[in-house]
């Protein structure tokens, strides 16, 4: 909880920074939300570097093998026609350098010149503190703000969303937008390109949940969702034809087969809610869900079937699973067909 409290204490110090001009000499950007990540990166650009002399003043990095010099030459560039330059550099794992280079980045970080703001972003390479590395870390912790963007809660992203359509001339109720962040996901990269979509498919005030499904890309979670709900319920066609499209969009039997295991454990987790009585808030700590809305689709599910059927699905995917891993000629595509007819069959 201490962590947590700590992350979101950074979060604000960024946002309060902003706002009041004053950024830090050096930040640290890491985290699952690159859009929000990608945001205050062009924040802070647009704050520190006037349009017009970004050739001059903005120094963009990239990749593994950048070296601290050529970092600390970015760095100690003076301004030009501004009174500030800012500095990115992505995806360069401090803690993978050699002993003569972290030495180097060490003394620049206690060193680092009023002009410059200069940002460290993981992006595509996972950020990994490794704490054996006393003086780096201890440099880290004093010098640089380290700042992770998390995925939103639910509320947040509603209100986002509801601002992004209102931007868009449109209006999204609370439902609404909950049916969107389940059918679409909850990452923000992502939900902007669906938002635009959306927005420019609607004729009509509000957005209603025909408008998403008429033109957003749904994401596995929901597709599974769907093909589950279709087996619970015995619809073997429905289950069939969600199960068609995710083939033929080449995504590999052995990733649907695992995210049916996902949705069949808490399917099973549901049917205990209801015979213990559970509520929906119950299966959302559970399952760590940031919205009700999930929780109150699976309980639904949960009413077609039962305890014992819950038990022989999740086996039998198991069971599955395990011939898909260890079987070199097995006929993939045909088994989990199979699989899912015989779920359906009951």
């Amino acid at each position: 909880m201490a962590a947590e409290k700590s992350k979101n204490a950074a979060y604000e110090r960024l946002r309060k920074a902003i706002k009041e001009h004053s950024p830090a000499r050096a930040y640290l950007f890491y985290g699952e939300e690159s859009y929000l990540r990608q945001t205050y990166v062009q924040q802070l650009q647009e704050l520190l570097i006037p349009k017009g002399s970004e050739d001059f003043n903005l120094h963009r990095l990239s990749g593994g093998r950048i070296t601290t010099q050529e970092v600390a030459d970015a760095v100690e560039t003076m301004p030009m026609m501004a009174q500030s330059t800012m500095v990115t550099v992505t995806d360069w794992d401090i803690f993978k350098l050699d002993e003569a280079q972290r030495r180097q980045l060490i003394d620049l970080l206690e060193d680092l010149p009023e002009y410059c703001t200069v940002v460290f972003i993981y992006d595509t390479v996972p950020y990994k503190p490794d704490k054996k590395m006393k003086k780096l870390m201890a440099a880290v912790d004093k010098n640089v703000e380290e700042v992770e963007f998390q995925g939103q809660s639910r509320d947040a992203l509603v209100r986002w969303l509801q601002k992004r359509f209102r931007a868009l001339g449109h209006d999204i109720d609370q439902p609404t937008a909950d049916y969107m962040l389940f059918y679409c996901g909850t990452m923000m990269d992502n939900l902007i390109g669906e938002v635009n979509k959306v927005a420019a498919y609607a004729k009509k005030e509000p957005i209603t949940t025909a408008d998403i499904d008429a033109v957003a890309e749904p994401v596995l979670d929901a597709r599974i969702f769907d093909m589950t709900n279709h087996i619970s319920a015995g619809k073997y066609d429905k289950a069939a034809a969600v199960l068609g499209d995710l083939l033929r969009m080449q995504t590999e039997p052995i990733i649907i087969l695992g995210a049916i295991g996902k949705e069949l454990r808490r399917l099973y987790t549901a049917r205990m809610a209801l015979d213990g009585g559970k509520d929906r808030f119950w299966l959302m700590e559970l399952w760590q869900m940031r919205s009700d809305y999930p929780a109150k689709l699976l309980l639904q599910a949960a009413r077609n079937v039962d305890h014992e059927w819950c038990k022989r699905s999740l086996a039998a995917c198991q069971t599955l699973d395990r011939r898909m891993k260890s079987e070199k000629n097995i006929d993939r595509e045909g088994e989990l067909v199979r699989f899912v007819m015989e779920l359906a069959a009951r």
